[in-house]
């Protein structure tokens, strides 16, 4: 007997698309609950699938979405078809996590993960002063610029990208270490590195020139250090469409005129 189709619980993000979509699919798909569902659908663009995977990536459950917001590399083509014959032809990629633990001045430690980048920003007008370690080692005693970032593969095509970070393939074992905005060194372009390596940032000034850490949405304000590390224990699963994956996707943004 053929396997049955997957139950499917729907997410949608409050945007007037989005839930007219819901109800639509709702209607002809039914709702499952996050428990019974055998896939999650999550309906928005790029942000909306970032959060569904910060709330729901404990679940183990993969997550197909549909592009109905403004930025959608995340996510398929919003169509009439057949969606579980779409979900049956899925083609996975599987997503590891940066890990973040960042330290502020008044001692909190805050922990979080990101899906595509960990960035440091200046809070102030005034550059920031950043040393960088990896493994330990001290490998720059002096980054001054208006931030620096550590970026996933998935997330090398978004900010990494836009601040002149590398593009990385998916399954590379290499994350994006990228300034932003560098004075000095004058030259320094980043560095990629193995994506088990331990990045610690260590705010120079957090007095005169204080820095805030996001990892992607979730920001923490006056931090002293931060220390990344791929999470190894968390994975998350996306489905595409086999003409729109997310490997061919990055691939064609290094070859885009």
């Amino acid at each position: 007997m053929p396997d049955a189709p997957p139950k499917i619980a729907f997410l949608a993000s409050p945007t007037d698309e989005a839930q007219r979509a819901l109800t639509e699919l709702v209607a002809r798909y039914g709702q499952a609950s996050l428990e019974d569902a055998g896939v999650l659908c999550a309906l928005g663009g790029d942000g909306f699938m970032l959060q569904t995977l910060h709330r729901y990536g404990a679940l183990a459950k993969p997550v197909y979405g549909m592009k109905l917001g403004s930025v959608g590399f995340l996510m398929n083509h919003h169509g009439d078809g057949d969606l579980l014959a779409r979900l049956a032809a899925a083609e996975p990629a599987v997503l590891r996590p940066l890990e973040m633990q960042a330290l502020t001045e008044s001692g909190a430690s805050v922990t979080s993960l990101a899906y595509n980048e960990v960035s440091l920003l200046r809070q102030t007008r005034q550059a920031a002063q950043i040393g960088i370690e990896l493994n330990g080692q001290l490998r720059l005693d002096e980054l001054v610029c208006d931030g620096v970032m550590l970026s996933t593969p998935a997330g090398s095509t978004a900010y990494n990208y836009s601040a002149g970070g590398p593009i990385l393939p998916l399954g590379s074992g290499v994350v994006a270490l990228t300034p932003i905005a560098p004075f000095r060194p004058r030259r320094w372009r980043g560095a990629l590195l193995k994506a088990d390596t331990e990045v610690r940032f260590r705010v120079l000034d957090p007095f005169k020139r204080p820095v805030s850490a996001t990892a992607d949405s979730h920001e923490v304000r006056d931090v002293v250090e931060v220390a990344i590390r791929e999470c190894r224990n968390r994975t998350v699963t996306l489905l595409f469409d086999p003409e729109h994956n997310l490997e061919e996707r990055i691939l064609s943004e290094q070859f885009v005129a």
